[in-house]
């Protein structure tokens, strides 16, 4: 039982006996540094059910707990404060409790299965920048709600049909001259991209071209040639025509292979994964389903809606008059499809940017309409774009920030920081360059991930790798700290220390601990990476405060000394934990 809980149900008794009244619950917060105390009531939320000056009530409660808990030593009151400490005792029975614990915080599974859809790029173009913060976000997600308790089904759904598709398929065809990823030493990803620029170049200048011969622009957007030949070889996609196929095939089979790599250096992987070649004609079935009970209905010319104007919301198409699907059709057949497929899937969790806000909206009222249970467990994870302080990227015009492009950047800069610093004198190159990428990816990891989702970023690659402040490296540095007193503590520590008076400073550690499997908890219900990385941020803070103040191999008896050794090692295991959930690794030495 923790200790709100404990203190919470002999308050609750307290105010029974005392008053003769029935407390509903327990407001509680923080001491302030001001205070003695170790937690907080608040006493003037108790006066609509206690009538009387909040001071006496705090007194009587009180006096009640250090009678009759044996936990609470002293207490004071403060205006409608009731401060209250807690014996040493108590903090080091919990220590004991935890300090070996490899995964202290981690929930066993005991919930039903969420998956979590991320990434889910174009085959027509390598990973950006964007891409980095959808990733990052998902798969950190996804470990917190395995940390809280969840099984997690990871997976995307690959876009890899469409116009854009055939637009660097038509482009690589006319002017690739049979250029391949292994004759040009360039990633698939990246080849492919090329062609979708260069598409892009080539419709400009025809439509320039056309325009010059008196045809109106809008007009020459529809008829330049090139879009032309893109669209007739989707229509000959769609009607399975060979060539087209494994045409289709060998580039996609090229961005694959990219996509591998660039999962691997940015340290993310999936479970499952869905093509949308796969699944575009899903949906149709339900369509049909949903007319006969009344959730679509059909306008004139046949095309099929739902009128969703009672919510809020507007009237949006689900099938055209041609008997096409949209977008929403087959997100309503995905969505169908993969709880078939995972039975024992609970909610489902779309990481997605917010421009597709109203999409999301739309699609999880639909399948409540249509009576998936499910759907009430359905949640977008939004989030805001990531610019950089040259402005906005375009794919399409090749002015993106490649994602590869930005890793190598990233390990590069924690070089010349590193070195700068001096502090690799003994490592070997290898050695140099592993750690590097560890500290250039957790200063992008955390950077990107400290933030709210919902926020728009300005990602800065020089502030985000700095060895002070509310950042990546600053956290694995003294995480390395640490490791570097373990190795000097050389004797056995291993033995609990049951009593000894602690420092406040010990303290303040202990309590954070504490906190963290509650902090784990909170991130799963609001899908937020930020609470663990600013927790992790706190706790690094704290652990500097201590060891600045507390001496730890040079405290006065050997209990100290093995206990504040003990400390030190929970704090870096913690840090550890916290890291692993938002996909950053922990060097041994910096």
């Amino acid at each position: 039982m923790s200790l709100q809980d404990i203190l919470s149900n002999n308050i609750i008794k307290a105010v029974k006996e005392i008053f003769n009244a029935e407390l509903p619950s327990v407001e509680f917060q923080a001491t302030r540094k001001e205070f003695a105390g170790d937690i907080t009531v608040v006493v003037f939320s108790m006066l609509r059910v206690v009538k009387g000056n909040p001071v006496t009530i705090g007194e009587a409660i009180g006096d009640y707990l250090v009678e009759h808990v044996d936990e609470v030593t002293a207490f004071n009151v403060v205006k409608g404060f009731l401060n209250i400490e807690i014996k040493d005792s108590f903090y080091l029975n919990f220590f004991n409790s935890i300090k070996d614990e490899e995964n202290y915080g981690f929930e066993g599974a005991s919930s039903k299965a969420i998956m979590v859809e991320y990434s889910s790029p174009n085959t027509n173009k390598p990973l950006h920048l964007g891409h980095i913060r959808n990733n990052l976000l998902g798969y950190s997600v996804a470990e917190i709600l395995k940390a809280a308790g969840h099984p997690v089904y990871k997976t995307q759904i690959i876009n890899d049909r469409g116009i854009h598709i055939c637009k660097s398929m038509l482009a690589w065809q006319r002017f690739g001259n049979g250029e391949t990823p292994k004759s040009t030493g360039l990633k698939g990803d990246k080849l492919v991209g090329n062609y979708y620029v260069k598409f892009d170049k080539e419709y400009k200048a025809e439509i320039s071209d056309l325009v010059s011969q008196g045809v109106s622009e809008e007009d020459a957007k529809k008829q330049a040639p090139i879009l032309l030949a893109a669209q007739q070889m989707l229509q000959k996609w769609e009607a399975g025509d060979e060539k087209v196929v494994v045409l289709w095939k060998k580039m996609n089979g090229w961005v694959y292979e990219g996509f591998d790599v660039t999962y691997k250096n940015l340290g993310v992987n999936f479970d499952t994964l869905y093509y949308e070649s796969d699944t575009y004609l899903l949906g149709k079935e339900f369509v049909a389903e949903g007319l006969k009970s009344g959730v679509f209905f059909k306008k004139e010319d046949g095309s099929v809606w739902c009128d969703l104007t009672d919510e809020g919301l507007d009237e949006k198409i689900v099938l055209r008059a041609d008997g096409t699907a949209v977008y929403m059709t087959q997100d309503i057949g995905t969505a169908i499809q993969r709880v078939k497929d995972y039975p024992d899937i609970e909610g489902m969790v779309y990481t997605v940017g917010n421009e597709q806000d109203y999409h999301f909206k739309v699609l999880f009222l639909i399948l409540k309409k249509l009576g998936f249970d499910w759907a009430k467990n359905l949640f977008h994870l939004s989030y805001g774009m990531v610019d950089l302080p040259s402005g906005k990227m375009k794919s399409r015009e090749g002015t993106v920030v490649d994602a590869d492009d930005l890793i190598t950047e990233m390990a590069k800069t924690a070089g010349e920081i590193s070195e700068e610093l001096g502090k690799l004198d003994d490592y070997s190159e290898t050695e140099k360059q592993e750690l590097y990428k560890i500290i250039g990816l957790g200063a992008l990891k955390y950077y990107i991930l400290k933030v709210d989702p919902k926020k728009r970023i300005l990602f800065d690659p020089k502030e985000s790798i700095d060895f002070q402040g509310n950042t990546g490296p600053f956290i694995q540095y003294t995480y390395a700290r640490i490791q570097s007193i373990l190795r000097k503590a050389n004797f056995d520590y291993s033995q609990p220390i049951i009593s000894i008076e602690l420092d406040e400073k010990e303290k303040s550690l202990i309590k954070l601990l504490q906190s963290f499997p509650e902090v784990i908890q909170q991130a799963a219900q609001n899908h937020s990476p930020a609470l663990i990385a600013n927790y992790t941020y706190d706790l690094v803070k704290e652990f500097n405060s201590f060891y600045q103040n507390v001496s730890i191999l040079g405290a006065d008896n050997a209990d100290e000394k093995t206990f504040r050794v003990q400390l030190a090692s929970t704090v870096a295991n913690t840090i550890k934990n916290g890291f692993s959930l938002l996909g950053i690794q922990v060097p041994e030495r910096m």
